[in-house]
């Protein structure tokens, strides 16, 4: 009996102290962590308004200004040129580009010419009779007429009559039918229009050209223009004549160009206008690729910041009484690596850095170098 006693009373003891040690440990309270106030560094700088100038960046390809794409009017074969016919080949003012043969073509011009000979010297006994003063003319035509050279015009009516006479002997009509075979047996030979340099060639000394058939490309080197598409905002900042810094893409080269002409018209889908900007330098290709610098105008009281400082696009991160705020401001243009801005009083701080993690209330301390 004294023993279950004592088994009762040790039960008893453990479930109260059980009980008891958890109501101690349920109203102990844990003391409150002091707070950590946290200063971030940061880099600003003083606002200081100016007049902010707006360059307007474009790229393009080179074309050269005088250009010309080389086509046969005429069929025949490929005789000859002046130099070898490939790419590369510099050809002086008047040179020969190409020849065709024309060789059944200048027979029928001398069938023809012998024609109208005929008929003038067939006419010359009734002019004799008939118009004696404008025989003198017509024999003197009739003495200088040539077949290999080119022909002459016929000596001028001294009256009506005597036209209406020349014109009922088919003069006239054999004479422009000579001239139309002159004209044509022109376009058998092709001469380089100014000095240039062939950039294409089609076709092969032999080859059988025919009528409509282009042959190549002509370009003369050391004057390009570039054509640059930009916004319609600025169209009419861009008058001709206006100044225009030019690089290479490595930005190891600069030209000077001129804008020379700007397209009336207004493209509807992308809201730009065409530039064109003339560039001469023996180191110009037509092709290469340039990048155009446009001083468009300058905006008054404007700062041009990094373009990654802006928050939505309309804030800034500014320092007031060492604690960030966004300020409201207004984008006036956007470069490809700045932003120029509007709104900031002069003397207040923003940021120069971005800060990883900012946000309004966060205590900063201005970072001084």
């Amino acid at each position: 009996m004294r023993k279950v006693i004592l088994i009762i009373l040790g039960v008893l003891l453990l479930v109260i102290s059980f009980f008891g040690a958890k109501k101690l440990m349920n109203s102990k309270q844990q003391p409150q962590p002091a707070e950590k106030k946290t200063v971030t560094a940061v880099f600003a700088e003083p606002v200081k308004n100016t007049n902010s100038l707006i360059t307007l960046s474009a790229d393009g390809n080179l074309i050269a200004k005088n250009k010309v794409e080389v086509f046969s009017e005429v069929q025949g074969i490929f005789e000859r040129s002046a130099r070898d016919f490939k790419p590369g080949v510099f050809y002086n003012k008047g040179e020969t580009l190409l020849r065709i043969n024309s060789d059944e073509l200048r027979a029928s011009l001398r069938a023809q010419k012998s024609t109208l000979y005929n008929q003038i010297v067939l006419l010359l006994p009734d002019l004799r009779l008939d118009y004696p003063e404008s025989f003198p003319n017509w024999d003197a035509y009739v003495r200088e007429f040539s077949m290999d050279k080119p022909l002459k015009p016929l000596p001028e009516p001294a009256s009506e009559k005597e036209k209406l006479f020349i014109t009922g002997r088919n003069i006239l009509t054999a004479y422009y039918n000579v001239k139309n075979l002159e004209e044509r047996l022109v376009k058998y030979n092709i001469q380089a229009p100014f000095s240039g340099v062939l950039t294409e060639a089609l076709v092969n000394p032999g080859a059988l050209v025919r009528s409509g058939q282009k042959l190549g490309e002509f370009i003369q080197p050391g004057v390009y223009e570039l054509e640059v598409n930009l916004n319609a905002s600025y169209a009419d900042l861009l008058k001709v004549g206006k100044t225009v810094e030019l690089q290479n893409l490595d930005h190891t080269k600069n030209w000077t160009g001129r804008v020379v002409r700007v397209n009336g018209r207004l493209d509807q889908a992308s809201q730009t206008v065409q530039v064109f900007i003339e560039v001469r330098g023996n180191e110009l290709k037509e092709g290469m690729y340039l990048e155009a610098a446009l001083q468009a105008k300058e905006e008054p009281n404007t700062i041009e910041l990094n373009r990654k400082l802006l928050v939505d696009d309309t804030k800034l991160f500014v320092v007031q009484d060492s604690v960030l705020a966004l300020a409201e401001v207004e984008p006036v243009f956007f470069k490809e690596k700045t932003v120029i801005v509007r709104g900031l009083a002069d003397g207040t701080q923003v940021l120069s850095r971005v800060v990883p993690g900012a946000f309004p209330g966060m205590r900063v301390d201005i970072y001084k170098e």
